[in-house]
């Protein structure tokens, strides 16, 4: 869904994925790793990792990062933690053609998709994002998830 938002685009094309287990030889069937590389219909090239494999030391479960890389500049949004730093996350890293700089958004946005999103199941409405966008993502998902099950035979 990220990748439709970011790009602008309305459309994609499944290049790569794959999913393994890496940590439960025991468990047949459970995936906990996957990635997936997508061409959208703007040109933008996406790529992006999944996994369960938090290390024990990380202070938070899981690490939620994005990285949107342009021609003119790079953004890395850090979502819940900063790394080996005492601070919460809810970190933008911008680097331009003019300068780097560090953004802190702790406490300055909320979470207001999530209400949105619930709104907009309970009232038929399309405020958090249109019903078109969300099943174009839910189809690339599956497409990506059916390009991994091919490859793993």
């Amino acid at each position: 869904e990220q990748f439709l938002a970011f790009t602008g685009a309305t459309d994609g094309q499944v290049n790569f994925a794959r999913v393994a287990n890496f940590t439960a030889p025991d468990k047949p069937g459970l995936e906990d790793f996957g990635e997936a590389s997508l061409t959208m219909n703007t040109g933008a090239s996406c790529y992006c990792r999944i996994d369960w494999l938090t290390p024990d030391g990380l202070r938070v479960w899981g690490d939620g990062r994005v990285f949107v890389v342009g021609t003119r500049g790079t953004l890395e949004i850090r979502k819940y933690i900063a790394l080996a730093r005492q601070e919460p996350g809810n970190k933008i890293f911008l680097v331009n053609g003019e300068e780097e700089q560090e953004i802190d958004c702790d406490g300055s946005t909320g979470f207001p998709f999530f209400g949105e999103m619930i709104l907009d199941i309970l009232n038929g409405t399309e405020t958090a994002m249109t019903q078109e966008h969300i099943f174009k993502a839910a189809e690339l998902s599956m497409l990506a998830q059916q390009v991994a099950d091919q490859a793993n035979g």
